[in-house]
């Protein structure tokens, strides 16, 4: 569906600033909502929510794709609730990069603190509703959670067959051996849906829409792997995935993507009526307004990769029922504010998919001036019904692809904004921040890296690396000053958004 000419900022909630040593959804999240208000914006962009694992991606290692991640819990709002003494808090103490997440020492600290939260704390009613309304997803995270810290946490495959393969009596059985670690995990999740539920409205009061985000794939190791088997293509004996899900050699690698995931077995989940992703879409917009869906491609064509192979080269196109899932979608849902990242190998089927049902694609400028003036992601190309960003999560931040980027790059900038070299380019980032808020798209929205003006130091992920990744956070909210809001703000009202 089109959306309303707008604006925003692409901020995942562990970039928010703290005393302990990640964003959470306190005080840091209340203040950047004040400051999106401030500058005009009427958009809040986030990555997926859910709990992650191996290297912190909330999109490739991710325990669940309907659950919250404990660790963006605020404490102190627990600590206003007399679950935690305010006095026993003790901050993270910065190490020698505190604009970065050091999750050795975060996870340790926050489950510490969540842990004597949980036994301050006294089941109410609105606890046994969220419990009971979430069950058809809670109850397979709450065990897989519990089952996976009993065994070490291997995967779920490596199991003991009983449990693995869910066997009724081993399922009671282990329910009940495991039941302080389940109640404990239900804690955490009615704790992070209560506070996101209370930002999500502040939020909304202020005229704030919540951009959330469905990655394409799960983790083989979640709880919806393992609860949902006949979702995926496994191997009948080992349980392990048969194929494996990536991209084949593009912008960001020259031998593809491996991502690892699961690839999802289509043909039983058009028998269901696509019953499991209905429900991941309805969990999605009860704590967002708008999605956006990763790698949307794969709804009309996938990459699939045989298990076991060391690189993404060696895998084969496979169609996807993307029409039939979508308008089962619609019929289930009613209209669908979604928002199709169509970035990397599309070709016209993907398009004429994402056409039919009026998603906006994105435009990334990054990707723009490397060729000749028809490419695709300048400015003078776009429709209406798309969403541009300077970059995003994904790519280097402004300052810092200009900084590497090639010579012949930068004179095409320079012809196309009618400079005579790029010498004469000042702050490339709001250069390239008022090109996409001046251009015909809907939806504009910049990293708040570019906002700040960082470098390459800031960037979020880079693709083509697995560690390191997902770590950056603004220092405190003193960056978002008044000076900085009003700028955004004449730029944003100058560009009618």
């Amino acid at each position: 569906m089109p959306f309303a000419r707008s604006s925003g900022i692409l901020l995942h909630p562990t970039s928010l600033p703290g005393q302990f040593g990640i964003g959470d959804l306190g005080q840091s999240a209340y203040q950047f909502i004040d400051f999106l208000v401030r500058s005009g914006q009427k958009l809040w962009q986030i990555l997926p929510l859910g709990p992650t694992g191996y290297e912190h991606s909330p999109y490739i290692m991710n325990f669940s794709a309907f659950a919250g991640n404990p660790l963006l819990i605020s404490l102190e709002m627990l600590a206003a609730e007399g679950l935690l003494e305010t006095s026993m808090l003790e901050p993270l103490v910065d190490g020698d990069r505190p604009d970065q997440v050091d999750f050795d020492r975060v996870v340790p600290l926050k489950t510490g603190y969540l842990n004597q939260a949980f036994e301050q704390f006294q089941p109410s009613s609105d606890y046994e509703q969220f419990c009971q309304e979430q069950a058809y997803w809670l109850d397979d995270y709450v065990l897989f959670m519990a089952l996976l810290e009993s065994n070490g946490g291997k995967a779920w495959n490596q199991w003991e067959s009983a449990i693995a393969r869910r066997e009724l009596a081993a399922v009671q059985a282990h329910t009940e051996a495991l039941k302080p670690q389940i109640d404990y995990h239900k804690f955490t999740q009615f704790k992070f849906f209560e506070q996101w539920k209370a930002l999500r409205a502040y939020a909304n009061q202020k005229e704030i829409h919540i951009v959330g985000d469905i990655s394409i794939y799960v983790c083989y190791n979640s709880a919806d792997v393992w609860a949902n088997p006949d979702c995926f293509k496994l191997e009948p004996e080992t349980l392990a995935s048969q194929y494996i899900a990536g991209v084949p050699p593009d912008y960001f690698s020259a031998t593809g993507q491996l991502w690892g995931n699961p690839i999802y077995n289509w043909d039983y989940l058009q028998e269901t009526g696509f019953e499991w992703w209905v429900k991941r879409f309805r969990a999605t917009l009860e704590y967002a307004d708008l999605v956006r869906v990763d790698h949307f491609r794969a709804f009309e064509a996938y990459w699939q990769v045989p298990g076991g192979e060391a690189t993404a080269m060696n895998g084969e196109w496979v169609e996807a029922p993307g029409v039939e899932f979508f308008e089962t979608l619609g019929q289930r849902l009613g209209e669908l504010p979604v928002l199709a990242e169509d970035l990397g190998i599309i070709t016209s089927e993907v398009e004429a998919l994402r056409d039919r049902f009026q998603f906006p694609g994105m435009k990334i400028l990054m990707f723009a001036f490397g060729d000749e003036p028809d490419n695709p992601y300048l400015p003078h190309q776009y429709v209406r019904n798309c969403a541009v960003y300077p970059g995003t999560h994904d790519n280097d931040t402004v300052v810092g692809w200009w900084e590497r980027t090639s010579e012949p790059e930068k004179q095409f900038v320079a012809r196309y904004l009618g400079y005579t070299s790029p010498e004469q380019i000042e702050a490339i980032h709001w250069v390239f921040l008022r090109l996409a808020f001046a251009s015909v798209a809907d939806l504009a929205v910049v990293q708040l890296q570019d906002v700040l003006g960082l470098d390459n130091s800031a960037r979020m992920n880079d693709p083509s690396i697995n560690a390191g990744n997902w770590r950056w956070r603004y220092p405190d909210s003193s960056v978002l000053s008044e000076e900085l809001a009003q700028r955004l703000r004449d730029v944003t009202q100058l560009y009618s958004r």
